[in-house]
């Protein structure tokens, strides 16, 4: 990698969980219909691989293996037959930006979540994992499938579904909550979660990762339904009635430089229902040479090096996202990691680089570990 050039965008593969009726293919039907033309990969039940074009295809998912022209692939995979699905549909030609794999509703996410992040494919990176509860059948779902409780311990985002069928949608959003860890906990009827939730539904050209800057920053245009909308000083979502208001937004844009020690402190703090964070961070003096892309997704976190271009602003851009988080506190938390020391700190950059991929320090992969 030299000049300016940038690596090439990984695409996020995002698995969707949850038990049957839990509402998993109403939810991706809804992602395809609002998915205002991002393309999406998909793969489902039980590993049928297909490549879906959003906007040609919505709502021809069911709820057994579709195949659209290239052959039923339904079958038993292990994580090297997986890895070639997601190549597939990670090839620069398909022209997809995000992948869901919509697992089978008896299926064990832990272990859907370890293939993909065992995944070699340079082109992909974990996009979280979301697990779908049907609120109307909470109890009983948890009565009947006890482990319920352990894959909703591991998620990143669980999505409470139907809750305009349960009399006291507040204590199943609170017991969920209560079983979760440090997810996001988003409340939804017919599956309907913004698929900005999830990964970028405006390709821009300065994408970061899921979620472009643009997506955030330029809230003056109307939505499907004519709502517009805006944010405070902050990049916090300021408007009512549209389905952004399931969760909170914060941008954050520094020219000065971040102290890794203190990002590495943030970052081990960051409270509950802190989902997603995205961009690139300045080290200044302790690296003068890459910038640092960030990916974190619940309690997955990866750091990117990449060197800067010359026209490149250094500067640090992240993007937050979350459900019930503090924004203004989680600002100033970040502006407190700014440093504008002269000269690096020896050791500053041994917990950063722990999260760097490839780094021999790299901690093992583990479905939410971070």
């Amino acid at each position: 990698m030299d000049g300016g050039r940038r690596p090439q965008q990984q695409i996020p593969v995002v698995v969707l969980a949850g038990f049957l009726g839990s509402g998993k293919t109403t939810l991706l039907n809804h992602l395809l219909h609002r998915s205002a033309g991002s393309r999406i990969g998909a793969i489902v039940n039980d590993f049928g691989a297909i490549e879906i074009d959003a906007l040609a295809v919505a709502g021809a998912l069911g709820d057994s293996t579709v195949s659209l022209g290239n052959g039923c692939l339904c079958c038993a995979v292990d994580a090297g037959e997986l890895d070639v699905y997601l190549g597939k549909l990670a090839a620069p030609e398909t022209g997809v930006d995000v992948i869901v794999i919509e697992a089978s509703g008896l299926a064990e996410p832990q272990e859907l979540v370890r293939m993909v992040l065992a995944s070699e494919h340079p082109g992909i990176v974990y996009g979280g994992l979301v697990e779908v509860v049907d609120a109307a059948e909470f109890d009983d779902t948890r009565a009947r499938h006890p482990e319920i409780d352990r894959h909703l311990a591991l998620a990143d985002l669980v999505v409470v579904n139907k809750l305009d069928r349960t009399a006291d949608p507040e204590r199943v959003l609170a017991l969920v909550g209560s079983l979760t860890d440090r997810a996001a906990v988003v409340p939804a009827t017919y599956g309907r979660v913004d698929p900005e939730f999830l990964f970028d539904c405006r390709p821009s050209e300065e994408r970061i990762g899921q979620l472009s800057f643009d997506d955030l920053h330029d809230h003056d245009h109307g939505d499907s339904h004519g709502d517009g909308h805006g944010t405070d000083g902050l990049g916090r979502s300021g408007h009512a009635g549209h389905l952004h208001t399931g969760y909170d937004s914060l941008s954050f844009v520094s020219d000065v430089p971040l102290d890794p020690r203190r990002l590495m402190r943030f970052l081990d703090s960051r409270p509950e229902g802190l989902y997603r964070i995205k961009g690139h961070v300045d080290l200044g003096p302790n690296d003068l040479r890459n910038r640092y892309t960030m990916h974190a997704v619940g309690r997955f976190l990866r750091f990117y090096p990449e060197p800067w271009a010359p026209a490149d602003e250094r500067r640090t851009q992240l993007v937050l996202i979350g459900s019930g988080i503090d924004t203004e506190a989680l600002g100033t938390e970040l502006k407190g990691c700014e440093s504008d020391a002269p000269h690096a700190d020896e050791h500053g950059m041994w917990g950063v680089l722990r999260y760097v991929q490839g780094s021999e320090d790299e901690p093992d992969p583990e479905p939410c570990g971070g």
